[in-house]
């Protein structure tokens, strides 16, 4: 099987007030100084795929500034049948996904129909910022991977929510409410859990053989699940919070807590590693990632590189570009500053590569 996307036709998406593109199903690179509209062409993919943006998590910047919507439209080849994605975003707030014509009754059925793998300089925050960051991470790579997933997910954010309402309330909450809060979190935290340390398990393994072959084998790198789940099941982590819970009127303990640690020769990547070696790492995280969707999926995620060069000596770039162009990979998208790099690179590596090159949002095609 395989799949990717032929055409995108965007109208008042962020800089981009009209365009019309076709593209190869290998290698596609668009070149342009910063902030001239090539990230964003990328966020449009990217959008059509997770009715959301890799950039902002408000849609209040999706749409061209003085417009009052945005819209999308991609036509996908999925296996030699053609399907075709469109989404509307309204400065109203209204939002609309349609497949092939027909309106999604829940936008969140539409994740993971179209599977995408971006890596770009934002990811960073995966090493650098809150546990936060890095369970979003998971959630948008299992959510893509596994529906039940995404819906447990929803589910227990939903019922922690509720939860901890009832204990910033002035009145002692009910036992009964909490009883039965307690027994949805369980549910929902231990599918969770599972679903997250087998991630973990299989993305430590795969990030660590891209590592090698990046890297050429000079350090050794690995990631660990940690989670309050470790210790026991939701259910006696909650009763053993209860009076902690009561006095800090929130949930102190459960999977909204999760993190991931990253490590370099068992020592953490934040503090003993070099801005080439992290961003080394990123990579090969987010190809581990690839490689596992693939097996998922039976074909490969569209993956976009975001000006992911700099930092990088042009060996790790050959490298980097020799193996994601490789049969399996699937369909590529590469954004550069630098319009020399690779160039030449890419052309002989693929006869049937597209580029473009791009200045205020407008975009011309380089034969």
């Amino acid at each position: 099987m395989e799949m990717h996307i032929k055409t995108l036709t965007l109208s008042n998406f962020k800089n981009i007030a009209s365009a019309q593109l076709e593209f190869s199903p290998n290698i596609n690179c668009i070149w342009g100084d910063n902030g001239e509209g090539k990230t964003n062409l990328l966020d449009a993919v990217h959008y059509l795929s997770m009715t959301k943006s890799f950039l902002q998590s408000s849609d209040r910047f999706t749409y061209t500034y003085g417009e009052n919507e945005a819209i999308l439209c991609g036509h996908y080849d999925l296996n030699g049948y053609d399907e075709k994605i469109a989404i509307s975003v309204k400065s109203s707030g209204d939002k609309t996904v349609k497949k092939n014509d027909k309106q999604y009754t829940k936008i969140s059925e539409h994740i993971g129909h179209i599977p995408v793998v971006v890596i770009s300089p934002s990811d960073t925050s995966l090493i650098h910022d809150s546990g936060e960051e890095r369970r979003r991470f998971m959630n948008i790579v299992l959510s893509q991977t596994d529906q039940p997933y995404l819906r447990a997910m929803q589910s227990y954010n939903r019922v922690l929510q509720q939860r901890n309402k009832l204990l910033k309330s002035d009145t002692p909450p009910s036992q009964i409410l909490l009883e039965a809060f307690s027994g949805q979190l369980g549910r929902d935290a231990g599918y969770i859990h599972q679903k997250r340390g087998e991630l973990a398990a299989e993305l430590n393994s795969l990030a660590s053989e891209f590592y090698t072959l990046l890297s050429d084998g000079k350090e050794s790198v690995s990631l660990e699940y940690t989670s309050d789940l470790n210790k026991g099941t939701m259910q006696e982590l909650l009763e053993g919070s209860y009076h902690r819970d009561t006095i800090l009127k929130y949930t102190s303990v459960g999977i909204q807590r999760d993190d991931f640690d990253f490590l370099m020769n068992g020592y953490p990547i934040k503090k003993c590693s070099s801005q080439g070696q992290q961003k080394t790492f990123l990579i090969s995280l987010k190809l581990a990632q690839l490689s596992m969707m693939r097996k998922r999926y039976g074909f490969s995620p569209i993956l976009l590189l975001d000006d992911v060069f700099d930092k990088l000596d042009m060996k790790r770039v050959e490298q980097l570009i020799n193996m994601v162009s490789k049969e399996g990979f699937g369909q590529l998208f590469v954004t550069d500053s630098n319009k020399v790099r690779i160039s030449d690179l890419v052309r002989k590596l693929d006869s049937q590569s597209r580029f473009y090159t791009v200045s205020k949002g407008q975009f011309t095609e380089v034969k």
